[in-house]
């Protein structure tokens, strides 16, 4: 019997992962990652990075995608608690300008498996949270591009107070327990889907 669960989320293409955690008085063991596993779930990956983040209470990173290299992420958090968002990009699926989202904690110890041609993004609801992801593709400098993350045509529901004033601007955003929104100057700036994708 394998020791990581998969199940499929509404939206092709993304997973949710859960593993057996074997716990007594010393801790507890699981395994994070099993490619027996993940091929019987019909998940044949090939991870060629391990990456890891840090971020403190109301950094919303994201939404992120790839232009010409799309990576599969496999996402987790080993500390704290974050909302973790893909979009589906895929200009010929069904779902395309969708969004799904899991809560990441460490105490839960779920992952989320993100296909090849989806936008990413996560916020962090606890005072830290340390994120870790691998990747089926290499960082390619340049290759990144980005959608507002408040985009009101994909509607996602981060939890959050604040007004859309027309730019992925964090001003006037805040958690519930009135704490700032922060983002990068680079994710201030995307647009929306309909201004970044013509088919």
């Amino acid at each position: 019997m394998g020791q990581i669960k998969v199940t499929k989320a509404p939206i092709e293409g993304l997973y949710i992962i859960e593993p057996s955690v074997h716990g007594d008085e010393r801790g507890y063991f699981m395994e994070t990652y099993n490619k027996r596993d993940m091929e019987e779930a019909g998940l044949n990956l090939n991870f060629v990075q391990d990456n890891q983040s840090m971020s403190v209470k109301g950094v919303l990173r994201g939404l992120h995608f790839q232009k010409q290299y799309p990576q599969g992420k496999l996402v987790r958090v080993i500390k704290g608690r974050v909302f973790d968002v893909a979009v589906d990009l895929r200009k010929d699926s069904a779902t395309f300008g969708k969004w799904f989202g899991v809560e990441l904690t460490e105490e839960n110890k779920k992952q989320f498996y993100i296909s090849e041609g989806f936008a990413h993004g996560f916020l962090v609801l606890s005072d830290t949270a340390e994120f870790c992801y691998k990747v089926t593709d290499f960082y390619h400098p340049g290759d990144e591009g980005g959608l507002a993350w408040n985009d009101p045509s994909i509607g996602i529901d981060w939890g959050v107070t604040g007004v859309y004033d027309g730019t992925a601007s964090s001003d006037g955003y805040a958690l519930n327990d009135g704490t700032k929104l922060t983002l990068s100057e680079k994710d201030r700036k995307w647009l929306n889907l309909k201004d970044t994708f013509t088919f």
